[in-house]
């Protein structure tokens, strides 16, 4: 794990986005967390994990305690970070498949999520992805993660003025803002659970 410098802990974040969409908004508050991780937020190194090379959950496909290649690479960079930043659209008032599929691997026996802090960033219409939000902390629960409460970041990306570019770069300070508050709030929280603050 991170953080083994107990006066300058480095919290060590993996962030998922549930939109494999190339110019997805959330993989543009993804790239933003990471340069204010840079420029704007001491002690905290985030890293984008991509999903998208994941077979869908099938335990056929679990060999004498062993997972595919792609499986057992993404579970090792969850057993790794010291928490999680998640980038979750909303599909169908729920998180979207890909999302799910990720979080199902990853807590197959032993379930590495658990213990683990986490935060949980939307972007889309009316109420910026907030219901998938919800949903997801309910998973959460089961998982054993332990999410931020507050500050929430629910991003309306369709109302003017314009939050995202075309390519899903996030540009609207405001927003940057908050996302810097949620960085904070789950650096925070982490050393909490890790008995270090």
């Amino acid at each position: 794990m991170a953080g083994v410098d107990a006066a300058n802990p480095v919290i060590k974040v993996v962030a998922l986005s549930g939109s494999l969409r190339k110019g997805s908004y959330h993989k543009g508050l993804i790239r933003s967390a990471i340069e204010l991780s840079k420029e704007a937020v001491s002690g905290i190194q985030i890293e984008y994990v991509d999903i998208s090379l994941l077979p869908l959950t099938d335990t056929d496909l679990e060999v004498n305690g062993t997972y595919p290649p792609e499986v057992e690479a993404f579970r090792q960079k969850i057993l790794e970070a010291d928490s999680v930043l998640f980038a979750s659209p909303e599909f169908n008032y729920s998180i979207s498949a890909p999302l799910k599929n990720a979080i199902d691997w990853a807590s197959r026996p032993p379930n590495f999520w658990a213990g683990k802090a986490a935060a949980v960033v939307s972007a889309g219409g009316g109420f910026g992805g907030g219901r998938a939000q919800y949903h997801l902390r309910q998973v959460g629960v089961f998982v054993d993660l332990h999410f931020i409460n507050k500050p929430e970041l629910f991003v309306n990306a369709f109302q003017p003025p314009a939050k995202f570019t075309s390519d899903g770069d996030l540009i609207d300070a405001e927003v940057k803002g908050k996302l810097k508050e949620v960085l904070l709030a789950l650096k925070a929280h982490t050393l909490r659970i890790q008995g270090k603050h």
